[in-house]
């Protein structure tokens, strides 16, 4: 029903287009220009309403006649008249074309989902800060005497207590707090210095 109101009823007879698809198979490019313009419109209202973008439309009615110019021997007269045929040709070629678009758009979505997180790029600036204290620390703990380097290694990279460091060292703890105390206050002093 949505196909006859759009097809012209002043051929559904078949015969005036019967004769010009018999010229197109003898390629005759008179009868592919009349057939075009007779019902070129038609069928682009026809896509038009299915695809909803006018470009895409266009695309396809130019593909249904490129596909009628190459393959006008798939019409068969007897099977009906050529204008129910032309535009099945173009609904079926408009379908085609929305399934792949939608196929081609999941896709897309599904790639997008599946992308790897965007790493960060290394921050060299940050790095050769890092680099720098690194070494300023290791350069300000070589002047410290070897007590108070000594304790201070113990606490941060042993991950002892001071009771625990005090035991170690067979010092007493008041000793090593202040060890630790006044080799912290050192480095602090010192990478102040430096900034």
């Amino acid at each position: 029903m949505f196909l006859a109101a759009l097809i012209p009823t002043a051929n559904c007879d078949g015969s005036p287009d019967a004769t010009l698809v018999h010229l197109l198979l003898q390629k005759d490019v008179n009868a592919f220009e009349q057939l075009y313009d007779r019902h070129s419109r038609p069928i682009y209202s026809l896509v038009l309403r299915i695809l909803q973008q006018a470009g895409t439309a266009e695309e396809v009615v130019q593909d249904v006649f490129l596909q009628l110019w190459r393959n006008a021997a798939q019409y068969d007269i007897s099977r009906g008249p050529f204008v129910p045929w032309l535009f099945t040709l173009a609904r079926n070629r408009a379908l085609d074309t929305l399934r792949l678009k939608s196929e081609r758009q999941r896709r897309r979505e599904n790639q997008t989902e599946e992308l790897p997180p965007v790493a960060s790029t290394p921050q060299y600036e940050q790095q050769l800060d890092e680099k720098r204290r690194a070494e300023k620390v290791r350069t300000v703990m070589a002047t410290l005497s070897p007590q108070q380097k000594k304790a201070i290694e113990l606490a941060y990279f042993e991950g002892l207590s001071h009771s625990e460091i005090a035991a170690a060292l067979k010092e007493p703890l008041g000793t090593v707090k202040s060890w630790i105390r006044n080799g912290l206050l050192r480095l602090k002093e010192e990478l102040q210095a430096t900034r």
